[in-house]
């Protein structure tokens, strides 16, 4: 029997993850789903494997937030996996107050771009022509500033709206370097804006990001569809460094996403604060 494709998930026990994991092994994929919370994710692997019979999803543990537990995840996935398809970096947290990971970056930035940016590095030896990385951005990365040195100034003014959009841009600069750098190998790198979508961030995040958005609050189902566009469709398969919004169309990212200075900054910063700039570390 030939194996199944491999799809790596992350931040699947809620919302759009849940969705794009149950799709994907719809789809024939075999899910592997990297997760903080290691007993909710059993549970969304059951319900999957129970309501799929034949599919196949397995959880690995994995704290964006802990640079560590991101290298410990790596090494697992690689040890079990010789060869992964789709890489979906979905999950993301807003911190309401200034709070640090525990490598001392601030919290939401380590844990929407500094845990994703080094675990996709990380992954891509195990990835190849025909492979997909997809980053779930958000439109707010328009309005994101991207000072560097403010990130982690514990004296420096805190808002969680700037704070999340800072980190989805970074999610949206980092796309299209990487889609750059990889743009020979057939490994084609794309992000998007899912929506304003009902999760378990509400209702208190949408209060902040409702004056944001006109659209209606869309259902996780329909949150996930631009992610399992680029994952599944032939056509979204040919896409590379593209920004997508919730319809699956592209859009022109921020100016600000586009600046090749200013993504060079933020790729050398980001190697130097998660210890990729060591040798490859």
């Amino acid at each position: 029997m030939a194996e199944l494709p491999i799809a790596v998930i992350t931040g699947t026990t809620h919302g759009i993850g849940t969705i794009t994991s149950r799709e994907l092994a719809r789809a024939g994929y075999r899910v592997v789903m990297l997760c903080r919370n290691v007993a909710a994710a059993d549970v969304v692997a059951q319900d999957i494997m129970r309501d799929l019979p034949g599919s196949q999803v397995e959880v690995v543990r994995c704290d964006l937030a802990d640079l560590a537990s991101v290298r410990a995840a790596a090494r697992t996935v690689q040890e079990r996996i010789a060869r992964i398809e789709r890489l979906i970096n979905n999950a993301g947290i807003v911190s309401t107050r200034r709070r640090f990971s525990v490598d001392g970056h601030e919290l939401t930035f380590a844990t929407n771009h500094l845990g994703p940016f080094l675990l996709t590095r990380l992954l891509l030896p195990a990835m190849g022509p025909g492979a997909r990385i997809i980053n779930v951005s958000s439109k707010v990365h328009y309005r994101g500033r991207m000072d560097l040195e403010s990130i982690d100034d514990r004296q420096a003014r805190y808002s969680s709206i700037a704070a999340y959009s800072r980190s989805k841009l970074a999610n949206v600069m980092d796309t299209l370097v990487l889609a750059r750098e990889l743009g020979d190998t057939g490994i084609r790198v794309n992000c998007l804006h899912p929506g304003v979508v009902r999760t378990h961030l509400l209702p208190g995040w949408l209060n902040l990001v409702r004056p944001l958005f006109k659209r209606a609050i869309l259902s996780p189902e329909q949150g996930a569809r631009t992610t399992l566009y680029l994952a599944l469709d032939g056509q979204g398969g040919r896409l590379n460094g593209e920004y997508l919004d919730e319809n699956q169309q592209i859009r022109p990212a921020a100016a600000a996403a586009c600046d090749r200075a200013a993504q060079d900054r933020l790729l050398a910063r980001s190697a130097a604060w998660t210890g990729l700039d060591r040798a490859g570390a």
